[in-house]
């Protein structure tokens, strides 16, 4: 979502630059509430990436379109929006069906996905056109978006005062083809994209175990004690299980230059890439964040009379390592990895193994 090249840098995201920009696809005005089944709601949470698949995945949502709204000029670009020169916002409409899932559900969707005291965008994205919003189509929707917007407020959850704004609905035009479902079509780029921009960090740290997540756990999961105490080296059982450390500069992966990715080796969910290695002198390896930033989870740890910040993997819960901010750009951050508690799956192999979706990494 960021144009300018230097808020780019600032976060490494220099090839997202390059999508941002949007290539074809037409443009057209949506349709009004009565051109199809449902109703519609119109929210402006920032990066509209970001907003479609929280609400696409709500039972009851039949459709969910990112384009632009709140603005003066007619059929505006990517372009014309991002310069900020147009008025408009980001948004998604979302269109569903109020037999199953009520506007006040939305609505609460919406506010868990944004950081709605900040007045000069939203995360990494700066600017008006990165403000949020809900666009009102009728009374109704005005009188239940300021009684949702109080009842935050009351709640003590932002210490700071709610500047989201609540106007009525003037109109919303589709963006390109490129920037609809961006999440599915370029899944890696996105979550690389979300993971710098701050935002699933705000998300997770006010609103803690209540915030969303987007990988389903079906796919993950963590074997019976009995079975890993048969699976696991007993390095891997007493690292990943009893929160064992294992020597530097004497283990797998510490000088490890392959092309990669590193998954749990309990669960076998993916959480580093070798895009993301650098030689941090330490002797275990270590990278810049992780692949998945839903796969890793961060804990307090005072063992050793200090307080340090544990990384463990969400769905194998294994105990992978610490994370310090001593690291290099783009995020500043050291994840420090017990080679125990990783597998290494070389770039050939990813796609026999499950993990072709990561192949864009290396491309």
């Amino acid at each position: 979502m960021i144009r300018p090249v230097v808020l780019v840098a600032a976060i490494g995201l220099v090839v997202l630059a390059v999508d941002r920009a949007g290539g074809g696809g037409s443009l057209e005005a949506a349709a009004p509430p009565e051109a199809a089944a449902g109703q519609l709601a119109t929210f402006a949470g920032g990066c509209f990436w970001c907003m479609e698949p929280p609400f696409e995945k709500l039972p009851g949502v039949l459709d969910v379109v990112v384009g632009y709204a709140g603005g003066r000029e007619p059929q505006p670009t990517y372009e014309e929006v991002a310069s900020g020169a147009t008025g408009h916002a980001e948004a998604v409409q979302v269109r569903y069906d109020p037999a199953r899932v009520s506007y006040p559900r939305l609505l609460e969707v919406f506010w868990r996905e944004i950081d709605p005291t900040d007045p000069g965008g939203q995360f990494a994205d700066r600017g008006r056109q990165y403000r949020t919003a809900i666009f009102v189509h009728d009374g109704t929707q005005q009188r239940l978006a300021e009684a949702s917007k109080q009842e935050l407020a009351r709640s003590g959850r932002f210490e700071k005062p709610l500047v989201t704004a609540i106007v009525p609905f003037t109109s919303f035009y589709p963006a390109e083809d490129d920037h609809q479902d961006y999440y599915k079509k370029n899944p890696i780029r996105y979550r690389i994209y979300r993971f710098g921009s701050g935002r699933d960090r705000f998300l997770e740290r006010v609103w803690g175990a209540e915030a969303k997540e987007e990988q389903p756990m079906g796919r993950w999961k963590k074997p019976s004690q009995e079975e890993l105490a048969r699976q696991l080296t007993p390095l891997q059982y007493e690292v990943t299980q009893r929160e064992g450390t294992e020597r530097p500069f004497a283990n797998e992966y510490w000088n490890h230059k392959e092309e990669g990715i590193y998954v749990d080796v309990v669960s076998s969910e993916p959480l580093f890439s070798s895009k993301d290695k650098f030689d941090s002198g330490t002797g275990w390896p270590s990278f810049t964040r992780p692949i998945e930033a839903g796969h890793v989870v961060e804990k307090q740890d005072r063992s050793f009379l200090t307080l340090r910040t544990e990384v463990r993997s969400r769905h194998g819960d294994s105990h992978l390592g610490h994370v310090f901010p001593d690291g290099p750009p783009p995020t500043g951050l050291r994840y420090c990895i017990n080679s125990a508690s990783l597998r290494f799956v070389p770039r050939e192999d990813l796609e026999e193994e499950g993990y072709g979706e990561y192949q864009q990494l290396f491309e």
